[in-house]
């Protein structure tokens, strides 16, 4: 994809290149998921497994001088915005090939190359940083645009209002797209909200609004091209709500189903919307894929991930003498 690519409908082989990257990020996050109780991994872990059409969706229709910012549950981002996949793993080890030099873990992954300028885990933190990363794009005059990823929790901080105040007075080329799982932890939206669309809190700032399928890769593209259009154009900031579901617990490799939060016909009907198993459908529909090609797929990444994972594990730990490097004291 360009960073100029257009809304009409996209090539087959596009379609083709959503479902490898989709499944990439789930072969990533499964086999985080597997190997976590092996404590090499000591720091918390948020997944995105279920979600994954958001970022892949947002991300094709970025070009390398674009930027995000992130939340705690970032390594789909990273992955669908060009992040290597063992400086992840590494960060994950706290090694000093990590893409934060081991510092950070998995909610904090900062790789300028990538055009991932940071992810931070207390919510709504990470979007005046992104609104502010709009506002160099705009003094300098750059054609870039700011993706700014948040939960739906995110909308019940006052940052957040300021925030996309400021983007929208200022015309900024922001895209702010709330991934909505519909809990805070274990809190359902119905529990925490007033009963009224979500996009009336990017109406209310003057922002161009737009509700998707978060779990059709194909429609989170097609409502991402419209808002890098419209901020490259000159035209301000974009509100995407994005509707999906994570299947893993909140923190964590597991699932949490026990615990009473979601009942088992909600999770059943959201694992029915699975955004690869969709995709896969609609590929094989129209004769793009067939199961030679996928399981090719799988065992490149299975691959891919395991060489990885042995490259973090090979790695070195922080040298200690660099320790206060950062430090304000």
């Amino acid at each position: 994809m360009n960073e100029h690519a257009p809304i009409a409908d996209l090539r087959g082989s596009d379609l083709v290149t959503f479902f490898r990257e989709m499944l990439r990020i789930r072969t990533v996050e499964e086999e985080i998921a597997a190997r976590y109780a092996e404590q090499k991994m000591r720091c918390p872990v948020h997944l995105s497994i279920g979600q994954e059409a958001i970022a892949v969706g947002v991300s094709a229709a970025l070009g390398p001088g674009d930027q995000a910012v992130s939340t705690h549950r970032c390594h789909a981002h990273y992955i669908a915005k060009g992040g290597d996949i063992v400086a992840l793993l590494a960060e994950l080890m706290g090694k000093s090939t990590g893409c934060c030099g081991g510092r950070g873990g998995s909610m904090h992954l900062f790789d300028l190359k990538a055009g991932l300028l940071l992810s931070l885990p207390i919510v709504a933190a990470s979007i005046p940083v992104g609104v502010g990363a709009a506002l160099a794009f705009s003094q300098e005059k750059k054609p870039n645009v700011a993706v700014i990823y948040f939960g739906d929790a995110a909308l019940e901080e006052g940052v957040y209002h300021e925030s996309a105040n400021f983007a929208a007075l200022k015309k900024l080329p922001a895209i702010f797209v709330c991934e909505n799982n519909l809990y805070s932890v274990y809190t359902h939206l119905r529990d925490r909200q007033p009963q009224r669309p979500l996009t009336e809190l990017g109406r209310a700032h003057g922002m161009p609004t737009v509700q998707v399928d978060g779990n059709d890769v194909h429609a989170v593209y097609r409502a991402a091209v419209a808002a890098v259009d419209t901020a490259r154009a000159g035209n301000g900031p974009t509100f995407i709500l994005a509707d999906t579901y994570r299947w893993r617990e909140h923190c964590g490799p597991n699932y949490d189903n026990d615990l009473g939060y979601r009942t088992a016909a909600e999770f059943a009907a959201w694992r029915e919307r699975d955004p690869i198993a969709r995709l896969r459908t609609r590929l094989v529909g129209a004769r793009l894929l067939d199961s030679a090609a996928e399981q090719a797929m799988k065992m490149e990444f299975n691959r891919e991930v395991a060489d990885a994972f042995a490259a973090a594990e090979a790695a070195p730990s922080p040298d200690p003498r660099v320790a206060g490097t950062g430090l304000y004291a």
